[in-house]
């Protein structure tokens, strides 16, 4: 009897370990508050957990694990499994997926910015510098065309950007700086106390970041329709922790993706469709930007940001030629399809 309890005890405590075994538990490091740019983040962590029962969970945390421009050093130490960081914050860190902030690519809607972003994550430049972070590049967070708010005046000429203060990472704020405004790159949680203190006069956000992080409610006006650009922000895996993963819950993980990110872009579709009340219901003005002004923007920021852009990744070993052309082949691509 004894050495039948024994070996009941035994077999209770290896039963227990297979089951501790089995289960995955991911910290997640994002920012700010729940909101439209992170809504794939959620959708994710929602399915992965249905499909496997609850055995692979995610902890999703908003600012707790990490800051904003630290999560990609978060993730090649191993702090935690998951993360979303934008481009612009550390771009001598992620070079190759900054093609994708170059100014007037012609994105027309998200479902592009996804098919572009994903063609170029794909891209063994892109994978070999994110494996030098132990990061490998799971899905974008595909944002609108940034517009500005401002207050005062609107700007609608483009000598109204001379000596402008305006809140812009990346390519956006280079496109800025040619036609002479004065681009920081505080982030976007930053950025409300910046327009507030007066050291910034605008700020460069995509809707659901103008609500989210109060810009809007500084605003005197918004432009509807200068579409200089946007950010890219992806979300990366540990790749440790990704190949650690059982082959169930690694399956469950990749097929969760296109669900999630199709729940991205129909939230974010009807936060689109309201925009125009928000404007009304906080007393800021639409402002619709000429077209020969846009034009103007254009050539003075798309060609020599691209040919700079080009240059410098060449010079340092990375194909920009090669990664420009690709982006530029996708959303011809996207663009006959849709």
């Amino acid at each position: 009897m004894k050495t039948i309890a024994v070996g009941g005890i035994a077999a209770a405590i290896s039963c227990t370990f297979a089951l501790e075994a089995a289960a995955t538990e991911w910290n997640v490091s994002v920012w700010g508050k729940r909101r439209a740019f992170t809504e794939h983040v959620e959708k994710l962590a929602e399915l992965v957990s249905e499909k496997t029962n609850g055995e692979f969970t995610m902890n999703i945390s908003y600012g707790g694990l990490s800051k904003n421009r630290e999560n990609l050093d978060g993730i090649s130490i191993g702090a935690f499994e998951m993360a979303q960081f934008c481009a612009g914050y550390h771009r001598d860190k992620n070079r190759v997926i900054t093609v994708l902030e170059l100014p007037f690519l012609g994105v027309e809607n998200l479902e592009q910015e996804v098919a572009v972003a994903s063609a170029v994550y794909q891209h063994p430049a892109a994978i070999e510098e994110m494996e030098q972070w132990n990061a490998k590049l799971l899905m974008t967070s595909p944002m609108p065309q940034y517009n500005i708010v401002g207050t005062g005046e609107p700007k609608t000429k483009l000598s109204d950007f001379e000596g402008m203060r305006v809140r812009a990472t990346g390519g956006l704020g280079k496109a800025f700086e040619s036609v002479g405004g004065v681009p920081t790159s505080v982030t976007a949680t930053e950025a409300y106390q910046a327009m507030e203190s007066g050291v910034v006069d605008t700020v460069a956000f995509a809707q659901h970041a103008h609500l989210s992080f109060g810009t809007i409610n500084q605003a005197d006006w918004w432009t509807a329709n200068l579409n200089p650009g946007t950010v890219n922000c992806p979300v990366v895996v540990n790749i440790d922790a990704y190949d650690s993963l059982s082959d169930d819950h690694r399956a469950a993980l990749e097929s969760s993706i296109p669900e999630a990110l199709d729940h991205y872009l129909a939230n974010y579709a009807e936060l689109l469709e309201r925009w125009d009340s928000v404007l009304e219901e906080k007393g800021v003005q639409k402002v619709e930007i000429a077209p020969d002004v846009i034009e103007e923007f254009r050539a003075a920021a798309a060609d020599p940001a691209r040919d700079a852009w080009i240059a410098d990744m060449e010079a340092q070993g990375i194909p920009g030629q090669e990664l420009y052309d690709l982006v530029v082949k996708t959303l011809a691509d996207a663009k006959g399809g849709s």
